[in-house]
């Protein structure tokens, strides 16, 4: 039974090699032209949902965007219950709240633009993960595609829980602090919309690359860029990039730099344990080979 596996193994290799082979015969250009037809369709995709968005944009700022100021988000309100809980008063966005202003004629339509664009890109990831992967995927032997199989699903998916990490607990914790820092009582925290939206769509996009970290692991230590020793030695200096990171992404307080880091940290365990499975992988597709 292990011999025929190690056969079909073997023939599949073979074949793989065949159609590698092929790939290789394809001219610069020709790769040219194949990448150049995904990233059409992944562009057709982002300007659709983009238009979607516009479409919907009222229910978009209402209650996605400009919904983390209010004093009912989730967030807020469980913040508000923590520092109930240690005694430290109700110093949420309730106190002096938000205001958000325009200053430029044509200011609230472009927001409205970008934002659609925005959430075209994010609604359409799981489209431009696929695109993405059938241009690599004609380059991998059979064994490989095995072993990455799921992978535009795990790539999604970290993606998205990097977004609504960001969304849920970064963006609200960032206008709580903002919202309610002073230098004087003359001066009135009046934010632009620019400011804003800007804000609010660099974390949640930031924060989904970051929850990308799993995956690119896992793609260095396939091609012998990573291996988990390396990032257990190097723990202690991760740890600080780490928190150098959630403090450049989050207001400058302790308590909010803790919650940003902790499940950074827990990814980058988690990260050394896919790297070691990648690399046993490797390991025992040499041994298969020899």
């Amino acid at each position: 039974m292990t011999e025929l596996t190690d056969r079909e193994s073997k023939k599949a290799n073979k074949q793989a090699k065949r159609d590698k082979e092929k790939v290789g015969e394809m001219s610069f250009f020709d790769h040219l032209e194949e990448l150049r037809w995904h990233i059409i369709r992944s562009f057709i995709a982002v300007f659709a949902l983009a238009v979607v968005a516009f479409i919907e944009q009222k229910f978009i700022f209402e209650h996605i965007i400009f919904k983390p100021k209010d004093p009912d988000f989730w967030t807020n309100r469980m913040l508000s219950r923590v520092a109930e809980f240690l005694g430290t008063g109700g110093n949420g966005t309730e106190d002096k709240g938000l205001e958000i202003i325009n200053i430029t004629v044509a200011g609230q339509f472009s927001m409205s633009m970008w934002t659609a664009i925005v959430a075209g890109i994010i609604a359409a990831s799981p489209i431009i993960f696929w695109e993405f992967w059938k241009f690599l995927k004609p380059a991998l032997y059979e064994n490989e595609k095995k072993v990455a199989t799921g992978a535009v699903y795990y790539t999604t998916f970290l993606f998205f829980l990097g977004v609504l990490f960001g969304y849920f607990l970064i963006v609200p914790l960032s206008i709580r602090f903002f919202a309610n820092y002073s230098i004087s009582d003359t001066v009135a925290n009046q934010i632009t919309i620019v400011s804003y939206i800007s804000m609010v769509v660099s974390i949640v996009l930031s924060s989904g690359v970051v929850f990308l970290l799993p995956v690119i692991t896992y793609s260095l230590s396939r091609v012998g860029l990573l291996t988990p020793s390396f990032m257990k030695r190097y723990r202690k200096h991760a740890i600080v990039l780490l928190f150098l990171l959630s403090a450049i992404i989050t207001p400058p307080d302790i308590f909010s730099q803790f919650m940003v880091a902790i499940p950074m940290l827990l990814l980058y365990e988690f990260s050394i344990f896919i790297s070691a499975r990648a690399i046993k992988i490797n390991e025992r597709k040499e041994k298969m080979e020899t």
